[in-house]
Protein backbone atom coordinates (compact mmCIF):
# COMPACT_ATOMS: atom_id res chain seq x y z
CA UNK A 1 0.00 0.00 0.00
CA UNK A 2 1.10 3.29 -0.65
CA UNK A 3 1.10 6.89 1.07
CA UNK A 4 -1.68 7.74 -1.13
CA UNK A 5 -3.37 4.66 -0.80
CA UNK A 6 -3.54 4.46 2.75
CA UNK A 7 -6.18 5.47 5.52
CA UNK A 8 -6.34 8.84 6.90
CA UNK A 9 -5.77 9.11 10.25
CA UNK A 10 -9.91 9.88 11.27
CA UNK A 11 -10.63 6.35 8.90
CA UNK A 12 -8.08 4.79 10.81
CA UNK A 13 -9.87 5.77 14.15
CA UNK A 14 -13.20 5.08 12.94
CA UNK A 15 -12.04 1.52 12.00
CA UNK A 16 -10.76 1.27 15.46
CA UNK A 17 -13.86 1.98 17.17
CA UNK A 18 -16.03 -0.01 15.12
CA UNK A 19 -14.35 -3.20 15.69
CA UNK A 20 -12.96 -2.41 19.60
CA UNK A 21 -12.52 -6.52 20.05
CA UNK A 22 -9.99 -6.88 17.42
CA UNK A 23 -6.38 -6.36 18.40
CA UNK A 24 -4.80 -3.71 17.28
CA UNK A 25 -2.15 -6.04 15.56
CA UNK A 26 -4.74 -7.91 13.30
CA UNK A 27 -6.94 -4.94 13.07
CA UNK A 28 -3.69 -3.33 11.42
CA UNK A 29 -2.78 -6.21 9.48
CA UNK A 30 -6.11 -6.50 7.74
CA UNK A 31 -6.08 -2.56 7.25
CA UNK A 32 -2.61 -2.96 5.11
CA UNK A 33 -0.51 -0.90 7.89
CA UNK A 34 1.81 -1.08 10.86
CA UNK A 35 0.74 -1.85 14.40
CA UNK A 36 2.65 1.66 14.84
CA UNK A 37 1.22 3.51 12.29
CA UNK A 38 -2.75 2.35 14.25
CA UNK A 39 -0.90 3.75 17.30
CA UNK A 40 0.18 6.88 15.47
CA UNK A 41 -3.29 7.81 13.99
CA UNK A 42 -5.08 8.44 17.70
CA UNK A 43 -1.77 10.76 18.70
CA UNK A 44 -3.69 13.48 20.05
CA UNK A 45 -7.06 11.50 20.98
CA UNK A 46 -5.98 8.42 23.15
CA UNK A 47 -2.26 8.14 22.48
CA UNK A 48 0.59 10.70 23.04
CA UNK A 49 4.28 9.77 21.29
CA UNK A 50 6.71 9.60 23.61
CA UNK A 51 10.30 9.25 23.20
CA UNK A 52 11.15 5.44 22.32
CA UNK A 53 14.78 4.84 24.09
CA UNK A 54 15.15 2.23 26.71
CA UNK A 55 17.68 4.31 29.04
CA UNK A 56 14.62 6.84 28.99
CA UNK A 57 11.49 4.91 29.80
CA UNK A 58 12.75 1.71 31.75
CA UNK A 59 14.12 3.51 34.85
CA UNK A 60 10.99 5.29 35.01
CA UNK A 61 8.62 2.35 35.12
CA UNK A 62 9.67 0.93 38.45
CA UNK A 63 7.54 3.90 39.99
CA UNK A 64 4.35 1.98 38.99
CA UNK A 65 5.07 -1.12 40.65
CA UNK A 66 3.57 -4.01 39.41
CA UNK A 67 3.13 -4.16 35.30
CA UNK A 68 2.27 -6.28 32.80
CA UNK A 69 5.53 -6.74 30.25
CA UNK A 70 4.40 -8.14 27.14
CA UNK A 71 6.76 -9.86 24.18
CA UNK A 72 5.73 -11.27 20.99
CA UNK A 73 6.98 -12.75 17.81
CA UNK A 74 4.83 -14.11 14.72
CA UNK A 75 4.14 -17.13 16.46
CA UNK A 76 4.64 -16.77 20.36
CA UNK A 77 3.40 -14.33 22.85
CA UNK A 78 4.78 -13.84 26.71
CA UNK A 79 3.13 -11.95 29.24
CA UNK A 80 5.01 -11.25 32.76
CA UNK A 81 3.10 -9.32 35.63
CA UNK A 82 6.21 -8.11 38.05
CA UNK A 83 7.96 -5.00 38.87
CA UNK A 84 10.70 -3.41 36.32
CA UNK A 85 13.29 -2.99 38.87
CA UNK A 86 17.46 -3.60 38.47
CA UNK A 87 17.67 -1.94 34.68
CA UNK A 88 21.41 -1.80 33.02
CA UNK A 89 21.82 0.18 30.19
CA UNK A 90 24.51 -0.08 27.22
CA UNK A 91 24.48 0.56 23.82
CA UNK A 92 24.21 -2.82 22.55
CA UNK A 93 22.24 -4.48 24.69
CA UNK A 94 20.29 -3.38 27.89
CA UNK A 95 18.61 -5.90 30.45
CA UNK A 96 15.98 -5.69 33.20
CA UNK A 97 16.64 -8.47 36.36
CA UNK A 98 13.77 -8.49 38.37
CA UNK A 99 12.23 -11.14 40.07
CA UNK A 100 9.47 -11.74 37.58
CA UNK A 101 10.44 -9.00 34.87
CA UNK A 102 13.58 -10.44 33.05
CA UNK A 103 14.33 -8.48 29.75
CA UNK A 104 17.22 -8.57 27.31
CA UNK A 105 16.82 -4.91 25.45
CA UNK A 106 18.77 -3.97 22.04
CA UNK A 107 17.99 -0.09 22.02
CA UNK A 108 18.84 0.25 18.21
CA UNK A 109 15.76 -1.65 18.04
CA UNK A 110 13.64 1.02 20.01
CA UNK A 111 12.37 3.09 17.02
CA UNK A 112 8.98 4.56 17.97
CA UNK A 113 6.66 4.74 21.39
CA UNK A 114 3.63 5.89 22.35
CA UNK A 115 1.72 6.16 25.69
CA UNK A 116 -1.96 4.82 25.32
CA UNK A 117 -4.92 5.50 27.46
CA UNK A 118 -7.78 3.43 26.06
CA UNK A 119 -11.20 3.08 27.68
CA UNK A 120 -12.28 -0.75 27.96
CA UNK A 121 -15.69 -2.22 29.59
CA UNK A 122 -13.40 -2.77 32.46
CA UNK A 123 -12.12 0.67 32.82
CA UNK A 124 -9.53 2.92 31.48
CA UNK A 125 -6.60 0.82 29.95
CA UNK A 126 -3.64 2.41 30.44
CA UNK A 127 0.13 1.10 28.38
CA UNK A 128 3.55 1.78 26.58
CA UNK A 129 4.11 0.21 23.11
CA UNK A 130 7.42 0.35 21.62
CA UNK A 131 7.95 -0.75 18.19
CA UNK A 132 10.90 -1.06 15.02
CA UNK A 133 11.42 0.89 12.13
CA UNK A 134 9.00 -1.49 10.35
CA UNK A 135 6.46 -0.25 12.75
CA UNK A 136 6.21 -3.83 14.64
CA UNK A 137 5.54 -4.23 18.33
CA UNK A 138 8.86 -5.00 20.11
CA UNK A 139 7.37 -4.37 24.05
CA UNK A 140 4.28 -3.35 25.99
CA UNK A 141 4.13 -2.80 28.99
CA UNK A 142 0.63 -2.64 31.06
CA UNK A 143 -1.06 -1.21 33.89
CA UNK A 144 -2.62 -3.77 36.50
CA UNK A 145 -4.78 -2.91 38.78
CA UNK A 146 -2.05 -3.23 41.92
CA UNK A 147 -0.28 -0.39 39.22
CA UNK A 148 0.53 3.58 40.92
CA UNK A 149 -1.75 4.77 38.24
CA UNK A 150 -0.69 8.32 39.61
CA UNK A 151 2.82 7.52 38.05
CA UNK A 152 1.34 7.42 35.02
CA UNK A 153 0.71 11.22 34.02
CA UNK A 154 4.06 12.51 35.31
CA UNK A 155 5.33 9.96 33.02
CA UNK A 156 3.72 11.17 29.84
CA UNK A 157 4.77 14.19 30.86
CA UNK A 158 8.48 13.65 30.94
CA UNK A 159 8.74 11.75 28.08
CA UNK A 160 6.62 13.58 25.53
CA UNK A 161 7.72 13.56 21.74
CA UNK A 162 8.03 16.52 20.42
CA UNK A 163 6.97 15.04 16.92
CA UNK A 164 3.07 14.48 17.62
CA UNK A 165 2.11 13.88 14.12
CA UNK A 166 -0.78 11.26 13.28
CA UNK A 167 0.98 9.67 10.64
CA UNK A 168 4.07 7.73 10.81
CA UNK A 169 6.69 6.67 8.27
CA UNK A 170 8.23 3.05 8.35
CA UNK A 171 10.35 1.05 6.63
CA UNK A 172 9.68 -2.76 5.02
CA UNK A 173 10.20 -5.36 7.35
CA UNK A 174 13.64 -6.91 6.70
CA UNK A 175 13.04 -10.42 6.07
CA UNK A 176 13.80 -13.78 8.03
CA UNK A 177 16.94 -14.79 7.37
CA UNK A 178 16.47 -18.99 6.24
CA UNK A 179 18.66 -21.45 7.32
CA UNK A 180 22.12 -20.99 6.56
CA UNK A 181 24.44 -23.93 7.27
CA UNK A 182 28.24 -24.37 5.50
CA UNK A 183 28.60 -28.31 4.84
CA UNK A 184 33.04 -27.58 4.28
CA UNK A 185 32.77 -26.22 8.05
CA UNK A 186 31.18 -28.76 9.24
CA UNK A 187 34.00 -30.29 11.46
CA UNK A 188 35.62 -26.68 12.66
CA UNK A 189 31.31 -26.05 13.62
CA UNK A 190 31.75 -29.61 15.48
CA UNK A 191 34.99 -28.53 17.03
CA UNK A 192 34.31 -25.52 17.99
CA UNK A 193 30.76 -26.26 19.44
CA UNK A 194 32.71 -28.76 21.60
CA UNK A 195 35.18 -26.01 22.94
CA UNK A 196 32.46 -23.46 24.06
CA UNK A 197 32.35 -22.54 27.87
CA UNK A 198 29.31 -20.72 27.34
CA UNK A 199 26.05 -20.34 25.32
CA UNK A 200 26.63 -16.77 24.27
CA UNK A 201 29.79 -18.10 22.53
CA UNK A 202 27.19 -20.04 19.99
CA UNK A 203 26.61 -17.35 17.76
CA UNK A 204 29.25 -16.08 17.77
CA UNK A 205 31.04 -19.38 16.23
CA UNK A 206 28.23 -19.75 13.64
CA UNK A 207 28.70 -16.46 12.72
CA UNK A 208 32.48 -16.78 12.20
CA UNK A 209 31.66 -19.85 10.14
CA UNK A 210 28.93 -18.06 7.97
CA UNK A 211 26.00 -19.93 9.44
CA UNK A 212 23.13 -19.15 11.60
CA UNK A 213 21.47 -20.98 14.42
CA UNK A 214 19.14 -23.39 12.61
CA UNK A 215 21.40 -23.85 9.37
CA UNK A 216 24.34 -25.07 11.93
CA UNK A 217 22.13 -27.38 14.05
CA UNK A 218 20.62 -29.27 10.96
CA UNK A 219 24.49 -29.42 9.98
CA UNK A 220 25.77 -29.93 13.57
CA UNK A 221 23.36 -33.37 13.73
CA UNK A 222 23.77 -35.68 16.93
CA UNK A 223 24.52 -35.50 20.01
CA UNK A 224 24.56 -32.00 19.80
CA UNK A 225 21.79 -31.32 17.77
CA UNK A 226 18.51 -33.52 17.73
CA UNK A 227 15.30 -33.11 15.74
CA UNK A 228 12.61 -33.49 17.32
CA UNK A 229 9.19 -33.85 16.35
CA UNK A 230 6.76 -31.17 16.15
CA UNK A 231 4.36 -32.06 18.96
CA UNK A 232 7.64 -32.15 21.12
CA UNK A 233 7.27 -28.43 22.30
CA UNK A 234 3.73 -29.23 23.35
CA UNK A 235 4.33 -32.57 25.26
CA UNK A 236 7.42 -30.98 26.86
CA UNK A 237 5.02 -28.02 28.61
CA UNK A 238 3.07 -30.60 29.85
CA UNK A 239 5.90 -33.13 31.58
CA UNK A 240 7.52 -30.45 33.29
CA UNK A 241 4.14 -29.08 34.27
CA UNK A 242 2.98 -32.45 35.31
CA UNK A 243 6.36 -33.14 37.14
CA UNK A 244 7.16 -29.55 38.90
CA UNK A 245 10.49 -29.65 36.91
CA UNK A 246 11.48 -25.37 36.66
CA UNK A 247 12.23 -23.93 33.62
CA UNK A 248 13.62 -21.44 31.64
CA UNK A 249 11.36 -19.71 28.99
CA UNK A 250 12.84 -17.13 26.27
CA UNK A 251 10.63 -15.63 23.50
CA UNK A 252 11.91 -12.49 21.64
CA UNK A 253 11.78 -10.24 18.54
CA UNK A 254 14.96 -8.09 17.39
CA UNK A 255 14.26 -5.72 19.93
CA UNK A 256 13.31 -7.55 23.07
CA UNK A 257 13.85 -11.05 24.78
CA UNK A 258 11.78 -11.22 27.21
CA UNK A 259 12.10 -14.85 29.94
CA UNK A 260 10.24 -16.46 32.70
CA UNK A 261 11.93 -18.72 34.86
CA UNK A 262 10.40 -21.25 37.35
CA UNK A 263 7.77 -23.87 37.14
CA UNK A 264 4.56 -23.39 34.85
CA UNK A 265 1.70 -25.49 36.07
CA UNK A 266 -1.78 -25.01 33.62
CA UNK A 267 -1.56 -26.06 30.08
CA UNK A 268 -4.64 -25.67 27.81
CA UNK A 269 -5.09 -26.08 23.65
CA UNK A 270 -7.14 -23.38 22.80
CA UNK A 271 -7.66 -24.33 18.78
CA UNK A 272 -3.94 -23.95 16.90
CA UNK A 273 -2.58 -22.26 20.22
CA UNK A 274 -0.79 -23.96 23.39
CA UNK A 275 -1.16 -21.72 26.57
CA UNK A 276 0.48 -21.54 30.07
CA UNK A 277 -2.23 -19.92 31.87
CA UNK A 278 -0.77 -19.24 35.58
CA UNK A 279 -1.39 -16.56 37.80
CA UNK A 280 1.90 -13.62 36.50
CA UNK A 281 2.48 -15.76 33.39
CA UNK A 282 0.81 -16.21 30.25
CA UNK A 283 2.12 -17.76 27.29
CA UNK A 284 0.60 -18.16 23.68
CA UNK A 285 2.77 -20.55 21.44
CA UNK A 286 0.94 -21.02 17.55
CA UNK A 287 1.45 -25.40 17.43
CA UNK A 288 0.94 -24.85 13.34
CA UNK A 289 3.36 -22.87 13.42
CA UNK A 290 6.11 -24.72 14.82
CA UNK A 291 7.85 -26.21 11.71
CA UNK A 292 11.34 -27.44 13.58
CA UNK A 293 11.71 -28.73 16.89
CA UNK A 294 15.76 -29.25 18.65
CA UNK A 295 16.64 -30.30 21.18
CA UNK A 296 20.36 -28.79 22.06
CA UNK A 297 23.19 -29.88 24.15
CA UNK A 298 25.72 -26.56 24.25
CA UNK A 299 28.78 -27.34 26.67
CA UNK A 300 29.12 -24.55 29.70
CA UNK A 301 32.02 -24.69 32.39
CA UNK A 302 29.17 -25.67 34.88
CA UNK A 303 27.68 -28.62 32.57
CA UNK A 304 25.75 -29.08 29.51
CA UNK A 305 22.85 -26.08 28.80
CA UNK A 306 20.03 -28.26 26.87
CA UNK A 307 17.07 -26.35 25.14
CA UNK A 308 14.12 -27.64 23.41
CA UNK A 309 13.95 -24.79 20.25
CA UNK A 310 11.27 -24.58 18.05
CA UNK A 311 10.97 -22.53 14.49
CA UNK A 312 8.63 -21.39 12.27
CA UNK A 313 8.14 -22.78 8.28
CA UNK A 314 10.68 -19.44 7.85
CA UNK A 315 13.51 -20.77 10.25
CA UNK A 316 12.56 -17.50 12.52
CA UNK A 317 13.32 -19.06 16.50
CA UNK A 318 9.75 -18.95 17.85
CA UNK A 319 11.07 -20.08 21.12
CA UNK A 320 13.73 -21.97 23.11
CA UNK A 321 12.71 -23.83 26.57
CA UNK A 322 16.41 -24.44 29.08
CA UNK A 323 16.50 -26.16 32.20
CA UNK A 324 17.09 -23.90 35.24
CA UNK A 325 20.34 -23.80 36.38
CA UNK A 326 19.61 -22.12 39.89
CA UNK A 327 17.10 -24.59 40.75
CA UNK A 328 20.40 -27.20 41.42
CA UNK A 329 21.56 -30.34 39.80
CA UNK A 330 18.51 -32.55 40.65
CA UNK A 331 16.18 -30.09 38.58
CA UNK A 332 18.34 -30.48 35.86
CA UNK A 333 18.69 -33.82 35.48
CA UNK A 334 14.99 -33.79 35.49
CA UNK A 335 14.33 -31.56 32.77
CA UNK A 336 16.99 -33.23 30.68
CA UNK A 337 15.56 -35.98 31.63
CA UNK A 338 12.04 -35.03 29.87
CA UNK A 339 13.65 -34.00 26.88
CA UNK A 340 16.25 -36.84 26.13
CA UNK A 341 12.29 -39.03 26.36
CA UNK A 342 11.00 -36.81 23.80
CA UNK A 343 11.34 -38.82 19.84
CA UNK A 344 13.62 -38.01 17.81
CA UNK A 345 12.16 -36.77 13.91
CA UNK A 346 11.27 -39.73 11.94
CA UNK A 347 12.38 -37.67 8.64
CA UNK A 348 15.99 -36.15 7.95
CA UNK A 349 17.24 -34.55 10.35
CA UNK A 350 19.88 -33.33 7.74
CA UNK A 351 17.79 -31.11 5.57
CA UNK A 352 19.45 -28.87 2.84
CA UNK A 353 21.36 -25.71 4.39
Amino acid sequence: MTESERMAPEALRSARAEQPKVRDRDLAAALGISEAQLMAAHVGHSAVRIVAHPDLIVPELEAFGPLMGLTRNESCVIEKTGEYRNYAGGGHAAMVVAEEIDLRIFPSQWVSAFALERETQAGAQRSIQVFDAAGDAIHKIYLRPQSNAEAWSPLVDRMRHEEQAEDLQVRPRAPVEPPLGNPARAEDLREGWAKMTDTHQFLSLVSRLKMNRLGAYRLAGEPRARRLETGAVRRTLEAVARNGVPIMIFVGNRGCIEIHSGPIHRIVETGPWVNVLDPGLDLHLRGDHVAEVWAVDKPTRRGPAVSVECFDPDGALDTQIFGMGKAGPEALAAWQAVVAGEPTFAGSSQAAV
